[in-house]
């Protein structure tokens, strides 16, 4: 890249890099000259957009919670129609994986980063904690519209589903694995609770 040319979206591509490096090498292999060299951008460009690693990653991890936010929040809107299954998977889903995984292993290695997150975002937003709320939200409400029994506990359902998320994308194989584990195991979680149209 010649100098003084500027690169359209330089720090979502830097942040695209990042989760590459993350999911390939694993959160202890990342650093500016990895994230700027999977980018095949100068290794300066990092640092002339971000004081130093500590902010760029602070800055990729509000900038993706805010996207898996964004996407759980349209879930509770789904009450009342489709299927209970459907409408979960679909919200659990709708972020694209690798994006989840490399967030989740981030916030695992430095958990500093989730209060930093939290800060700029508010509660409940700092990678699967949006999920989680979001889908305890749709739950209650779908058990108000009586799609879901009386006797299901939508914030222990959520729970159950978020952290079968967090261990698959943190064991699992593939992605293929990784969306097969979710479908097999929110239809298990919410099988029983559910009428048969739901």
């Amino acid at each position: 890249m010649p100098r003084g040319v500027a690169i359209p979206e330089l720090r979502q591509q830097l942040f695209a890099a990042a989760e590459q490096v993350v999911v390939r090498d694993g959160p202890s292999r990342l650093s500016g000259r990895a994230v700027t060299g999977e980018a095949g951008v100068a290794t300066g460009l990092l640092y002339a957009h971000f004081v130093d690693l500590d902010d760029f990653l602070a800055a990729y991890a509000v900038d993706r919670s805010f996207v898996i936010s964004a996407e759980a929040a349209a879930l509770p809107e789904r009450s009342g129609t489709g299927s209970v299954v459907g409408n979960l998977c679909a919200a659990v889903l709708a972020t694209p994986l690798v994006t989840v995984l490399a967030l989740t292993r981030l916030l695992v290695s430095r958990p500093e980063l989730a209060g930093r997150v939290r800060a700029v975002l508010g509660d409940e937003t700092t990678g699967l904690d949006a999920i989680e709320s979001a889908a305890a939200t749709y739950l209650a409400e779908e058990q108000r519209l009586g799609r879901l029994t009386g006797s299901a506990e939508p914030s222990g359902l959520a729970l159950a589903l978020v952290g079968v998320l967090h261990h698959l994308l943190l064991t699992a194989a593939t992605e293929a694995d990784v969306r097969a584990g979710i479908r097999r195991t929110i239809t298990s979680l919410v099988r029983d609770y559910t009428a048969a149209t739901a």
